[in-house]
């Protein structure tokens, strides 16, 4: 995820993410150059057409397009910011697991606070790149003897995790080093780790319906494709930028959702939880192993 300053507009114009943009719609402009110069030859030069064309339709048609887009962009957004607060709800209930596990464990069982440290920290991990369909063990510690060997058997690794945290609290409980209360008040945050990540991979796994993409994609085809013949007589071969510009600023629009709808991946615009995971973990030293 880009930090930017909002105030500080001549780099947010000029930024690297623009020549981000224009890279990906290189080909898709020179097409569209190509194509718009062709049916201004053709119009203008070479048929001698005497039609007056009009950008009446266009500015209907551009109306119902820019609320099609706000609309699209508006879903985008929402899935992005509600995997924010998913990821902001797993920082806090990580401090807060950290916070009564510290208060009810004694002083002397340094070892296990140690083992729910390196567990409660390796969820996050390993939760971050699920959500990226990878696994990264270098990112993971070994908390016990075996812990590599018996993760790697499982598709689903943070669920193997949560299971080795509950079976452990279970432990402690049978031993007397927590009471029932206590237990319950654990299990209300370790309960909150299985509900974000299923909150998380709903976003995931449900992306935006196919036949309402595929209509945004023609809807914009269609009115790019067709620009040319509105303006043409008009603006003659001013039509090349008018075109140009307006097919980069609809089908950017358009590249920009694709990217924040999908807010788990590497990509510029999405969700920082390479930084959200190494924070937790910072939270998670500072609160278990002081």
């Amino acid at each position: 995820m880009i930090k930017y300053n909002p105030k500080t507009w001549f780099d947010l114009i000029f930024h690297s993410y623009s020549r981000k943009v224009m890279r990906v719609l290189a080909p898709s402009i020179l097409f569209m150059i190509i194509y718009t110069t062709l049916v201004c030859y053709i119009v203008v030069d070479y048929l001698e057409l005497g039609y007056r064309s009009t950008t009446a339709f266009h500015s209907l048609l551009g109306i119902v397009l820019g609320l099609v887009l706000v609309f699209r962009k508006n879903s985008a957004y929402d899935r992005w910011w509600e995997g924010r607060k998913q990821w902001g709800a797993l920082v806090n209930s990580t401090r807060n697991l950290a916070f009564k596990l510290n208060a009810f464990l004694p002083e002397s069982e340094k070892e296990v606070k140690k083992y729910f440290y390196i567990m409660i920290s390796n969820f996050v991990f390993s939760f971050k790149e699920h959500l990226r369909g990878k696994f990264k063990k270098e990112e993971l510690e070994e908390a016990e003897e075996g812990f590599f060997t018996e993760i790697m058997k499982y598709k689903h690794k943070p669920n193997y995790i949560i299971s080795q945290i509950y079976k452990r609290l279970n432990e402690l409980y049978k031993k007397e080093v927590i009471t029932g209360d206590q237990f319950l008040i654990i299990d209300k945050e370790v309960k909150l780790f299985a509900d974000i990540m299923g909150a998380c991979e709903r976003i995931k796994n449900t992306p935006i319906p196919y036949s309402y993409s595929m209509f945004i994609k023609k809807f914009i085809f269609t009115y790019t494709i067709t620009l040319p013949f509105g303006f043409v007589t008009e603006f003659q071969y001013f039509t090349i930028p008018i075109v140009v510009l307006l097919f980069f600023i609809l089908v950017s629009i358009e590249l920009i959702s694709e990217e924040i709808e999908e807010p788990f991946g590497n990509d510029v615009n999405d969700l920082p939880t390479d930084e959200l995971s190494e924070k937790i973990k910072g939270n998670l030293a500072e609160v278990l192993l002081m």
